[in-house]
């Protein structure tokens, strides 16, 4: 019955999960990857960072930390999987600019650093550092919407998820 008061009333403002970089919102649809910009991993947004640092959008648990550093997915307390992948076609990189603060199991408070880079390292060597906040499992949600636009600060929300 509260829940349903809740609804009735905005009470239940979703599940938010944070910008995990300082910079600028892109909408998915507009990263140069069409793995990304469809939607094929799932729903989100990314981020255009302005500084070299990836930090845990939400309470949860390290999932997985890619060798390479260049990506980690993460299973939040309020169980959304989110994936944060560190620019596009990156990996080819084999870890050259990033190194990884955090390994597979940990446990991770909002805001805790997952990934130092060097954006500028990786603009040299030719790749883009628009990073993808993919929510994997978004199915699982009644809607994943977007909830910053323009500048934000890691910390700041970026999505929100409206539970079924």
């Amino acid at each position: 019955m509260f829940g349903k008061l809740k609804g009735l009333f905005g009470g239940d403002a979703g599940i938010e999960i944070a910008a995990p970089a300082a910079g600028q919102v892109v909408p998915l649809a507009e990263v140069p990857d069409p793995t990304f910009a469809q939607g094929i991993l799932g729903q989100g947004a990314a981020i255009q960072p302005s500084e070299g640092r990836i930090v845990a959008p939400a309470d949860g648990r390290i999932d997985m930390m890619f060798d390479t550093g260049h990506a980690v997915s993460m299973t939040t307390a309020d169980g959304a999987e989110v994936l944060i992948h560190v620019g596009i076609d990156t990996v080819q990189l084999k870890g050259q600019h990033y190194k990884a603060c955090c390994k597979n199991g940990d446990t991770v408070k909002k805001g805790d650093t997952l990934i130092e880079f060097d954006p500028a390292a990786i603009q040299a060597a030719g790749y883009q550092t628009v990073t993808p906040v993919i929510v994997c499992n978004a199915d699982s949600f009644a809607e994943v919407k977007t909830a910053a636009a323009g500048a934000v600060k890691a910390g700041d929300a970026l999505l929100t998820l409206k539970t079924k």
